[in-house]
């Protein structure tokens, strides 16, 4: 772990994708993640359900896919085991013969957790309630291989090296609620929130995401990671624009042009975070 005057490097990426094919685009996440290491990135964080593709629609109810996703976790996870830094990656998971829309930490030849999504939009062009139930609070424990890892929304992520450093993971609509995830998170001590999404295009929507997450980020006085699906996802009822927002307590450190696949890096000020807290007494 590296922290250099208590800054923090941070990325969000968004890979070009094939729907339904996990090998293909494990490959291009694992590419996108030493590219990451070489920038001296410690927190990536992907697309929702970028393993699979987030388009799959009744493809997310094929055994095939499903298994493939499970593979070419377990394989990313071995093959970015050198690289020093965490990544939150994206894609379908059954447990107990339903189907959770989860996040995946991975660290270090581990998957640390898998965050599931709270709140499961099916409303206008969202339809996910067909494939997909919320998620548990309550910690259960999920079988990757021989490992057993860790499922539930409310698990945070703390770094005994960089002092300070407590992520909490978010999915996509879970941002746009009354009430979202990342506000149990950061009153439970995290400072950098990330978010796997795959929020489509409408008209005025980019606007509309960029104050969402700079205006969480400044409510919870924390660092907040956003990164969004793009190219490859089939275009037959959606658009994804690969918009990519990373925010620091109001402030935005970086946005990605949209209509591509880009990675955008931020330099996070976590010291800056913890006094801006401590500051704060009705925080």
């Amino acid at each position: 772990a590296f922290m250099k005057q208590g800054f923090i490097r941070v990325a969000a990426a968004t890979p070009k994708i094939e729907v339904a094919n996990p090998k293909y685009n494990a490959k291009q996440i694992l590419g996108l993640m030493k590219q990451g290491a070489k920038e001296k990135a410690k927190i990536m964080v992907f697309p929702e359900l970028c393993l699979t593709g987030y388009t799959c629609s009744d493809l997310f109810l094929q055994n095939t896919l499903l298994y493939g996703a499970k593979e070419e976790l377990s394989k990313l996870v071995r093959d970015s085991a050198e690289l020093d830094m965490i990544a939150f990656v994206g894609l379908p998971w059954q447990y107990h013969e339903k189907l959770y829309n989860v996040a995946a930490a991975i660290s270090r030849g581990k998957v640390l957790g898998f965050i599931p999504k709270t709140n499961i939009p099916n409303y206008s062009e969202f339809y996910e309630l067909r494939h997909f139930i919320p998620g548990n609070r309550n910690v259960v424990w999920v079988k990757l291989g021989e490992e057993k890892i860790p499922m539930g929304t409310n698990l945070l992520f703390e770094c005994s090296t960089i002092p300070g450093l407590k992520i909490g993971a978010e999915i996509c609509e879970d941002v746009w609620v009354p009430c979202p995830p990342s506000i149990g998170h950061a009153c439970a001590g995290a400072t950098v929130i990330v978010n796997c999404s795959a929020s489509d295009e409408t008209v005025g929507k980019d606007s509309y995401r960029d104050s969402l997450i700079c205006g969480q980020s400044a409510r919870l006085v924390c660092g907040y990671i956003y990164a969004n699906a793009g190219e490859g996802e089939s275009t037959q009822d959606l658009v994804f624009g690969g918009h990519n927002i990373i925010a620091e307590n109001g402030t935005r450190l970086g946005v990605s042009r949209r209509f591509g696949h880009e990675t955008i890096y931020g330099d996070m000020d976590l010291q800056r975070i913890i006094s801006e807290r401590k500051l704060m007494t009705t925080f």
